[in-house]
């Protein structure tokens, strides 16, 4: 079974459960909920999961497009990805267990839906402790149809949070335990009777996550006011099982990067140097890294938000990935110039039927691919300098972009030391210090429902009439970002902001809070919303019903919220700052005062 068919199964599937699909939300988050990138599904439904009503309804399936970057690392193994399509199905406070974990395995199962072999299945449920007690529910269905198709019931694990706890995505917010399903792709004659999960031909296949509790600031878990499933399974793992092979970049999804790489490299994928110097990565996986992140940094890039590489946030993700990628490709004898587009081009051509957006931004892709190898290659001719005067591996990683594995090569050509112990301790305390400043920078958004987020997020809104008041009708959001303390606001503008116009900005959006108009919201069809003058943002990430919310004739826009009440409860809205964000893009930073 090819990839495109089993995405669209599963949506079928559901969708004869009651669910309505619903559309990727961006790889960006609108409010960057947590994280740099949506990393999961449950990310865009944070609001929803925590009590809010989904327009679509209480059922909801979707494929979400989804980055993850702290294993970036661990990428050129078999099955490692920093882009993924994450398959999701989620019951908002209706079904919950007993038809969640049913019709997981009908869709695994039956000769309609999948029809994988009952027999070749193991599953995993929660064993319990301080915060939740053992999931005697989720045992008790799996016992009674493991009994029906005769498989050991050693075969059903109790695992403890390590294994089968999901959540919460960032420091706070929805979770709970999970039951795990997997599936053996070793010989059917030595299926063993019991689980192991150390035994790595049991794969993992499906995930069930029961969402019962938010845990909360001072690290105490509280009962959520609803029962959510958050659902599904990693599209690429599941596809290869399916065509019976033991390695992700064997299917479809990306053996055309792969012969592309191959035609670039004049080596074939699975073969190694014949005398690889010491630290050289061998062949395969140098090319799984060069299409991962390749097709990662495309599918970012290729968002409506206009992402470029950069120094700083997501910008400065795509950057590094770029970066591994010249950097493989140089190992692998890549010469030819300007090739990482045809890569993207090929990234473009597999996945433009089911992310529009890419066809859409396809020269913008392709000129940032183009810029940052241009420039890379002049850092790389700085930093050999660098190198040469005895610079530290950590500086050349930092401030140049170099992956450590990269400086070993060069430094050992040039006959230069480096002290690997000096570079792992230093590089221990930067990531100490970026995680801690990304749970500070990224614990609000969608996920934090606070008085003063609530009101930057309304004000957003009017922030964004004002700039099509006084720049033009053409402006549109680029993206945002809100703390407690400040909004972030990115737009579409090639000028810089004047004096002048910042001051009427300001203006606009003051005189509408003095009015203290009420904030209204209606819930109708997409197609309704558009016709009435609704205003929405980046691309598809909307369904067939949407929330619509009007602020007089001020602001009329498609959201999801959270929103005050009436524009009286906002305060006084001040611009502390307008630069630039990326090219075309501007950026606003602004602060309500009570």
């Amino acid at each position: 079974m090819k990839a495109k068919e089993l995405r669209q199964k599963y949506l079928d599937f559901f969708k004869t459960k009651g669910h309505s699909i619903i559309p990727s939300a961006s790889l960006i988050p609108e409010n960057d909920p947590t994280v740099l990138f949506t990393t999961a599904g449950m990310h865009p439904l944070v609001p929803y999961l925590m009590g809010e009503k989904h327009p679509a309804g209480s059922r909801l399936v979707d494929a979400q497009k989804s980055i993850r970057t702290t294993d970036i690392e661990e990428v050129g193994d078999s099955t490692h990805h920093t882009f993924f399509e994450m398959m999701g199905n989620w019951s908002l406070g209706d079904y919950f267990k007993k038809e969640s974990l049913e019709w997981s395995w009908e869709f695994l199962t039956s000769p309609e839906w999948l029809g994988l072999d009952p027999k070749r299945f193991a599953v995993s449920v929660f064993e319990g402790d301080e915060v939740a007690p053992f999931d005697q529910e989720s045992y008790n269905i799996w016992k009674e149809i493991f009994e029906k198709h005769g498989i050991p019931e050693d075969r059903i694990a109790k695992l403890g949070k390590k294994e089968n706890w999901w959540g919460p995505a960032g420091e706070t917010g929805p979770c709970g335990p999970d039951s795990e399903i997997f599936y053996w792709v070793g010989d059917e004659n030595e299926i063993p009777a019991s689980f192991n999960d150390d035994n790595d031909l049991w794969v993992e296949v499906w995930n069930n996550v029961f969402m019962e509790f938010n845990k909360k600031e001072d690290g105490t878990f509280e009962k959520l006011i609803q029962q959510n499933v958050d659902t599904g399974f990693g599209l690429e793992r599941v596809t290869a099982v399916m065509q019976g092979l033991d390695d992700n970049y064997k299917t479809e999804l990306w053996t055309n990067l792969i012969f592309k790489i191959e035609e670039l490299s004049e080596k074939k994928y699975g073969e190694s140097p014949p005398n690889p110097m010491d630290g050289q990565r061998e062949i395969t996986k140098a090319m799984r890294v060069v299409a991962d992140h390749i097709k990662a940094s495309t599918l970012i890039m290729g968002d409506d938000k206009g992402l470029t590489p950069s120094n700083t946030d997501q910008g400065y993700i795509v950057r590094r990935l770029i970066r591994r990628a010249i950097r493989y490709g140089k190992q692998l004898g890549i010469t030819k110039e300007l090739w990482l587009k045809e890569i993207a081009k090929i990234v473009i051509e597999d996945y433009k039927e089911v992310y529009s957006e890419l066809e859409r931004n396809k020269d913008f892709i392709l000129e940032q691919l183009d810029k940052e190898e241009i420039q890379f290659l002049k850092t790389l001719e700085k930093g050999l300098r660098e190198l040469e005067k005895g610079t530290d591996a950590f500086i050349l990683f930092t401030t140049y972009g170099f992956p450590i594995e990269m400086t070993q090569e060069l430094a050992k050509e040039k006959g230069v030391e480096i002290n690997i112990q000096d570079f792992e301790e230093k590089m221990k305390k930067h990531q100490e210090l970026s995680r801690t400043a990304a749970v500070g920078k990224f614990a609000s958004g969608l996920a934090d429902h606070s008085e003063e987020t609530t009101r930057l997020h309304t004000v957003a809104h009017l922030l964004l009439s004002a700039l099509q008041k006084v720049l033009s009708p053409d402006v549109i959001q680029k993206g945002s970002n809100i703390t407690a303390e400040r909004l972030r606001f990115d737009f579409a503008w090639p000028d810089k902001l004047t004096d002048e116009q910042k001051a009427e900005t300001e203006r606009l959006v003051n005189e509408v809070i003095e009015q203290k108009i009420p904030v209204d919201f209606k819930e109708m069809p997409i197609e309704e919303a558009k016709e009435n003058g609704a205003s929405g943002t980046f691309g598809s990430k909307y369904g067939d019903k949407v929330r619509v919310y009007k602020i007089g004739d001020f602001s009329h826009e498609i959201c999801s919220g959270p929103h005050v009440e009436n524009t009286g409860d906002l305060g006084k809205f001040k611009i502390t700052k307008e630069q630039s964000s990326s090219a075309g893009v501007r950026r606003i930073k602004a602060t309500l005062e009570n």
